[in-house]
């Protein structure tokens, strides 16, 4: 394997900048490693090798040329395939949209291509971003590069997995109730959920238009800034996009310091459910935080337990609403069945066919919850719990100024292990869902291996709205403390994945 591919994205970009590597070269490397490992993993659902190295030699050209270029520029980043592009197709993860190239850039891809980031192609997802474990996708499930047999987390097992077998730097994904996080707990990699409006969501693909947000997954907590850097900022395109700035993530990373933070260890994230290696590696790390001079205290959110539920109803009825689009008359598949093809045939007989379980189950049971003698007594009351899980962060953040839990209760379970159980499947997001249903910011960062498997855990922390550079710094903080205690970065415990000619 080169070299280059095992770098951070940070030692990378110094790298490009004084000329001792080319874009090329870097995209090159980054693409023969997919050619050598994606047939086991499946991270991606469309690569172009010659748009990927026409805008390398582009931002080669220009550097050469003594243009002045963004700090970013000719980095390979890949990208979820539920933001739209308009030089490869965007699929969701469904057959519904099988080959559908869009007409017009997400705003997120519109940065990255005006940085000048190679993109190297669009990663796997679970359909339309629902599920837990990337087993949802209509093209097949991605694979974790830590044990092959088992997940890469979800929706975003593609951007984890692309990161952790080092067929890119970073990537984006979305994060609607852990998507980023819960994959990059069980991966080994960093993903950081920002604040909600912090990242724009036009020409993202949209699951739960209040709970959706797009974020980076990369190898470590500064290369996650770096990526938040340039894809935050206002966009008139999205209403909900915030108007002001949140500073520099980046600088964040580079502080290193928790001596006199108060870090929140929730209560009600601490119990039963939890793998006990999972548990093991998160007290060491609380540990840590306080021999680095941090205050460690105490925080209830009793309101938690209910998170799921309220998600649970959230979630498909914002769902059912945002996929009504998909009706066989705009864009996408189209199937005609035999007979009268009145355009009510016509649109059932494409959505059975476009549509996977997961989608249709939560369709289903959007609609229920938002019909007319459901809507109170369902969505109604998870609306009130959602202000009540609100109402804890704010009680809990008057009392810490991070708060920390396991980002997951297990590590990557084995594919096809709870297929049959959607509930135990939609447990693997208990400690993820409360950031999104108060939209503040959430990160995981790799904490150590568990005992009984090897595999990798994570730890999140969370921090109130817009204080997104908290994370950073305590993140980095934490990554560092690791790396002095393991001699090396948590990735690389990972096995070496077998190379095919």
């Amino acid at each position: 394997m080169s070299e280059l591919i095992r770098k951070n994205a940070s030692e990378l970009v110094e790298l490009l900048g004084k000329g001792e590597i080319s874009s090329v070269e870097l995209t090159q490397a980054h693409l023969d490693r997919s050619m050598a490992v994606d047939h086991d993993v499946h991270s991606y659902l469309h690569q172009d090798a010659s748009t990927a190295l026409s805008a390398a030699a582009d931002i080669d050209r220009r550097r050469a040329a003594g243009e002045k270029l963004h700090l970013l520029a000719g980095l390979p980043i890949a990208v979820k395939d539920n933001l739209t592009t308009t030089d490869a197709p965007t699929t969701s993860g469904s057959k519904i949209l099988e080959g559908w190239v869009p007409p017009y850039d997400a705003t997120v891809v519109k940065r990255i291509r005006a940085a000048g980031l190679p993109i190297l192609g669009k990663t796997n997802l679970d359909e339309f971003a629902m599920g837990s474990s990337t087993e949802f996708s209509a093209f097949g499930p991605s694979r974790n590069p830590w044990d092959l047999t088992r997940i890469p987390g979800g929706s975003g097992g593609g951007s984890s997995s692309v990161v952790a077998s080092f067929q890119a730097p970073v990537a984006i994904g979305s994060d609607t109730g852990g998507s980023i996080r819960f994959p990059a707990s069980v991966t080994g990699t960093v993903g950081n959920k920002p604040t909600y409006g912090a990242v724009s969501r036009y020409g993202l693909i949209a699951l739960a238009s209040s709970l959706d947000q797009v974020g980076p997954v990369s190898r470590n907590v500064l290369d996650s800034a770096l990526i938040q850097d340039l894809i935050a900022g206002h966009d008139p395109h999205d209403s909900t996009s915030l108007p002001e700035s949140l500073g520099s993530m980046a600088d964040a990373a580079r502080k290193l310091d928790v001596k006199g933070m108060r870090i929140g260890v929730i209560k009600e994230l601490m119990g039963e459910g939890f793998q006990p290696g999972v548990m093991n590696r998160f007290k060491e790390s609380v540990n840590l935080l306080q021999q680095a001079g941090a205050e460690i205290v105490e925080v209830s959110c009793p309101n938690f337990e209910y998170a799921i539920a309220a998600y649970y109803l959230i979630l498909p009825a914002e769902a059912s609403s945002n996929l009504a689009k998909f009706d066989s008359v705009r864009f996408g598949l189209r199937v005609a069945p035999e007979g009268n093809p009145t355009i009510e045939r016509v649109m059932a007989a494409t959505r059975e066919a476009g549509f996977g379980p997961e989608v249709k189950r939560r369709i289903i049971l959007g609609t229920y919850a938002l019909s007319s003698g459901s809507y109170e007594h369902f969505y109604g009351a998870a609306l009130k719990v959602r202000t009540l899980i609100q109402r804890d962060f704010a009680a809990a953040f008057e009392k810490a100024d991070v708060l920390i839990s396991p980002t997951a209760p297990t590590t990557a379970f084995k594919i096809g292990e709870k297929l049959e159980d959607p509930l135990a499947m939609y447990l693997n997001d208990i400690a993820t869902i409360p950031a999104n249903l108060a939209g503040i910011p959430g990160m995981s960062v790799p904490n150590g291996l568990a005992d009984e498997d090897g595999l990798p855990v994570g730890i999140q922390l969370l921090a109130p709205a817009r204080e997104d550079a908290r994370l950073y710094q305590v993140g980095a903080a934490l990554e560092k403390m690791h790396e002095d205690i393991w001699g090396k970065r948590m990735i690389d415990f990972a096995p070496e994945l077998e190379v095919r000619g």
